[in-house]
């Protein structure tokens, strides 16, 4: 072992054995530190005149600042700027373009928003948002420019929305989003579990975290614990788009860690130059399947502005979503899906038609 390969385990034996709230607090958090660790050039990921692409990518970076943890950035291939995981999590020129039909609320969640933290769309279930943090800065994010400074859940706000939850009673399920709502530590996802537990209505809890998939020690027993013992039904959706996201060592964490009673489920997005490709999400389904997790939706992208390079035109995602279903079980077959406003759930499409 060289020297250089020594510190460079060494470093990584650090990371592994630090709390998942210190590497949280040490993640990546510009574009050049980002390039830096994978050995690349800003000249090497964008395209045109320099000059210009490189202050639109700092612009993009601003608006939406960047933000990656070290044990998802380990994932990705130095050297290579189309990486499929770096792709999600580096702002790029691109972020600046008009395109037309890509706005900031597509989903029109503000209309949506009785109260701060909650957002309630459709009948029988409800979104809670504990949290407008992230570990990871998912460039495609539908909610980059939700305004969660007028939703943030200190302890008047919390009362107030548990009274509005309250005062649904025909809401059976409450789904804790983001934000990521992992970001809470145990102790206080578990007050929060006590709060929604004490409502007689409620009998699912539904949590949605990329947290796992980017920082897998996120993943505690305190956590596996406190869920497990829950009276609510528990799911964990995790969001993982591509399988070298599903590594050997998150895999291994998963089968581990999953309480008896938490079922696991994974949604992921369509994303061009990501996971475009029968044969990767394929080989993520198979991946998820050996952790133990069901793929649940393929989400097709929310026209949010500032993500109209990761766009995948209809008929192309239908012919990608055949040959998935031609060549995986059913049950390895997500939903394909898309979320549109004003409709009573997501819609879902067959292998026939899709139309938005």
């Amino acid at each position: 072992m060289t020297a250089k390969t020594a510190l460079a385990a060494d470093a990584l034996l650090a990371r592994e054995s630090a709390p998942w709230q210190t590497q949280l607090r040490n993640a990546v958090r510009s574009v050049s530190a980002l390039l830096d660790s994978l050995n690349l050039t800003p000249a090497d990921v964008e395209h045109g005149e320099p000059k210009t692409r490189g202050e639109d990518a700092e612009r993009a970076a601003q608006d939406f600042p960047v933000r990656a943890p070290q044990s998802f950035i380990d994932r990705m291939r130095p050297g290579d700027p189309n990486d499929p995981l770096l792709r999600q999590v580096l702002a790029v020129s691109a972020e600046q373009q008009h395109v037309p039909g890509y706005v900031e609320d597509p989903l029109q969640e503000r209309d949506a928003n009785p109260t701060p933290g909650i957002v309630h769309k459709y009948q029988g279930r409800l979104l809670l948002m504990p949290t407008a943090a992230c570990a990871v800065h998912c460039r495609y994010c539908f909610r980059r420019h939700f305004p969660y400074a007028d939703n943030r859940l200190d302890e008047g706000a919390l009362d107030r929305a548990m009274d509005y939850l309250a005062s649904q009673p025909e809401v059976t399920e409450v789904i804790l989003s983001g934000g990521d709502p992992l970001i809470l530590d145990d102790a206080a996802l578990g007050r929060l579990i006590d709060r929604l537990e004490s409502l007689g209505h409620l009998s699912r809890l539904r949590i949605h975290s990329r947290l796992p998939v980017v920082l897998p020690d996120r993943l505690t027993e305190a956590l596996a614990e406190r869920l497990d013992a829950s009276r609510l039904s528990t799911s964990l959706v995790l969001h993982g788009n591509h399988p070298a996201e599903i590594d050997a060592g998150l895999t291994e964490r998963l089968q581990r860690w999953r309480p008896a009673s938490l079922t696991l489920l994974n949604q992921s997005v369509l994303l061009a130059g990501v996971n475009d490709d029968p044969a990767v999400l394929i080989a993520l389904s198979e991946r998820l399947f050996e952790a133990g997790v069901l793929p649940y939706y393929l989400h097709l992208l929310d026209p949010v502005a500032g993500v109209g390079h990761f766009a995948v035109a209809d008929e192309q995602a239908l012919a990608i979503y055949r040959q998935m279903a031609a060549k995986l079980p059913g049950y390895l077959l997500p939903k394909l899906a898309r979320e549109l406003p004003d409709l009573p759930s997501k819609t879902t499409y067959g292998l026939d038609t899709l139309a938005g």
